[in-house]
């Protein structure tokens, strides 16, 4: 699987490294994203909306800060949050250690 850099998604700082654990081919038309992302510290992607689809988020290392829908949560390893159709979050690492999450955006 390869891993692709992807810089300020969604406005956000720093960088991020994603890893497509299936393409979206692979899904049956049912999710358009599962990944791997680690995030460095200090990194952060912007807040977005989910205008037709919904993602969930479930934290594999470290520390995510994570808003979503004007509620600010901080979740550790094995903390999950969903973002439903028509929400909108972002998420960013404020540690000094990188974190790795499993992204997976439903249609």
């Amino acid at each position: 699987m390869q891993v692709r850099c992807r810089e300020q998604v969604s406005g956000g700082k720093g960088q991020l490294f994603s890893q497509d654990l299936f393409v979206e081919s692979e899904m049956a038309g049912k999710a358009r994203m599962c990944s791997k992302i680690t995030l460095p510290a200090g990194a952060g992607i912007g807040e977005h909306a989910h205008v037709q689809d919904a993602e969930l988020y479930y934290v594999l290392k470290g520390e995510l800060t994570v808003h979503d829908n004007g509620e600010e949560y901080v979740l550790h390893a094995g903390d999950a949050v969903f973002t439903a159709l028509g929400g909108t979050h972002s998420v960013s690492n404020t540690t000094d250690n990188e974190a790795e999450f499993l992204a997976v955006i439903i249609n």
